[in-house]
């Protein structure tokens, strides 16, 4: 079988020739090797692009949709995509294309009924994210990170990005939990491989977020790793402040000039949208539904790869 029609796909060919060397083959494993990888790996990217199910996939554009599931899957539970997104960032850095001024925050994406019949309890808050670098196929949380909130059954979608907009990791929870909360795990998924010798760069030079993010816990987490806090007050904390006149000490210094370029986030997460499959969740697990959305910061790390000299 050929490779998909240009209709079908999302990579170029010098694309996929980048990709294509970091997946695995199956060579030595039980079991045949893994066959016709461009067609199930678009395969996977344009069912998440059209938000269809998996069985109504055209089967003569990627083969039989099985095979598509299976491998997807099972690069969720193996960590595939992360692997391939860390080595995108490797060669990202080493090319000087990551801006170290990162922004956070969450969106909130409906579950859909197909993605919500299963067995869960209702208070489970489980994160689901790669922050260890191990095989995630044990990561799933009782709840599959779906939780109620206001709009229903959701899904949160943390994300910190470069400031430049691009994804740098990906958390994902139920939709009531909180953003400050899950802040560290978002930091600590931040790990982007040297070439050569030397430790991965895991720290930010500073942090944008919104008010979501401005507990005292917060500030101080980020100070202890001597990373510049950009975050600000409460109106609550503000009137508190006031409250207590002198006692109350010195407001945190908020630079506003870096606080307008928090918007790269919010645009990040209009990016990831546009895939119907990821603006609303249709998957039952967790690790499936994270590993799309990380083939998706993957084919935005690939792309600028491309056009750069």
């Amino acid at each position: 079988m050929s490779s998909p029609s240009s209709r079908y796909r999302v990579f170029s060919d010098e694309q996929w020739q980048r990709i294509e060397r970091l997946l695995p083959t199956n060579v030595g494993r039980r079991g045949h090797p893994f066959g016709e990888h461009r067609r199930v790996v678009e395969g996977i990217a344009y069912r998440y692009r059209a938000g269809i199910p998996w069985r109504d996939l055209p089967r003569d554009v990627f083969g039989p949709w099985q095979t598509v599931w299976k491998r997807h899957r099972r690069y969720a539970g193996d960590g595939t995509w992360d692997r391939v997104l860390a080595a995108l960032l490797t060669d990202a850095d080493a090319a000087g294309q990551i801006d170290w001024t990162v922004s956070v925050d969450a969106t909130i994406n409906r579950a859909h009924q197909h993605a919500t019949n299963t067995t869960r309890p209702e208070q489970d808050t489980g994160a689901v994210s790669n922050y260890k670098n191990l095989p995630l196929v044990d990561a799933e949380p009782a709840g599959h990170g779906i939780g109620r909130s206001r709009d229903g059954l959701t899904t949160k979608i943390h994300h910190a990005v470069d400031g430049k907009g691009r994804p740098l990791a990906i958390v994902i929870t139920g939709g009531q939990r909180n953003d400050g909360a899950v802040l560290e795990q978002v930091l600590a998924d931040i790990r982007v491989p040297r070439r050569g010798r030397g430790r991965p760069r895991t720290r930010p030079d500073a942090v944008l977020a919104d008010k979501a993010y401005a507990a005292g816990i917060t500030r101080r987490m980020l100070q202890r790793r001597g990373i510049k806090v950009v975050i600000p007050l409460k109106s609550d904390q503000i009137a508190a402040r006031k409250r207590k006149g002198s006692k109350g000490g010195r407001p945190p210094a908020l630079d506003r000039q870096m606080y307008r370029e928090r918007n790269v986030v919010e645009r990040s997460f209009a990016l990831i949208k546009q895939w119907r499959g990821l603006a609303t969740r249709y998957d039952k697990l967790a690790i499936t539904y994270r590993a799309a959305v990380v083939l998706s910061a993957c084919i935005v790390w690939n792309r600028l790869l491309e056009d750069t000299p």
